[in-house]
């Protein structure tokens, strides 16, 4: 699996010719270095429906004739208010079977709303492509059910939000990944904007290897 970074809680990750986009918030992000029209993929996964990681959805699901992986009324507001037909809803305890492999979707303790619309249950999202795991925590707080989603999904990759005020801190975020225990964490939703924590300091798990990544930043597992 190939890992791109696009900034704040945004992925691109690559396997076997197939390319899935996560939560694509570029135009509007002061730390992206992609522009919408630079991304080719062909499945988007949407943690929840806020601004800063429904992002660029329409535009490249549009343009790229994309799958739309998201919550049941996230879909629903994609296809009722800009005609996206390519759509796979889903909610927490659900997978989404694909040809590259599934995408399941977890709890996490956040909110979701875009334009005041109600858009459905926060979500982390566990995608599994080829012989790879990657768990995208979402936006959340800290809570107990992350180990049990490590024993279960023994993801090799855990991005951690770790930028306080509407996720966990560093220190939060540590424990986070100690009870996920993948073999790498990559601190995410910080440094974007100045609400934010501004950098990754004090996210140091125990047994788990950290990447910090810089928007464009591509590593591979």
């Amino acid at each position: 699996m190939d890992i791109t970074f696009l900034g704040h809680a945004g992925f691109l990750l690559s396997e076997s010719g197939n390319t899935i986009a996560i939560d694509p918030f570029l135009s509007g992000n002061p730390t992206a270095v992609h522009k919408p029209d630079e991304i080719n993929c062909d499945y988007i996964a949407l943690t929840h429906g806020h601004a800063d990681h429904l992002g660029d959805t329409v535009a490249l699901a549009h343009r790229n004739n994309a799958t739309v992986i998201a919550a049941f009324e996230l879909a629903n507001y994609l296809a009722d208010e800009h005609g996206v037909q390519n759509l796979e809803p889903a909610n927490p305890g659900g997978a989404v079977h694909t040809d590259f492999g599934w995408v399941a979707f977890t709890h996490a303790f956040h909110s979701s709303s875009y334009d005041g619309r109600y858009t459905g249950m926060p979500c982390g999202l566990v995608i599994r492509m080829g012989d790879d795991t990657f768990y995208h925590c979402g936006d959340t707080g800290l809570f107990g059910d992350m180990q049990l989603y490590g024993e279960l999904y023994k993801p090799d990759v855990a991005a951690v939000p770790i930028g306080d005020r509407f996720t966990m801190d560093a220190r939060l975020g540590t424990r986070a990944a100690e009870l996920i225990r993948p073999r790498i964490a990559i601190p995410i939703h910080y440094g974007t904007f100045s609400a934010l924590a501004s950098s990754a300091e004090g996210f140091a798990p125990a047994g788990v290897e950290v990447r910090e990544l810089k928007p464009g930043h591509t590593i591979a597992i």
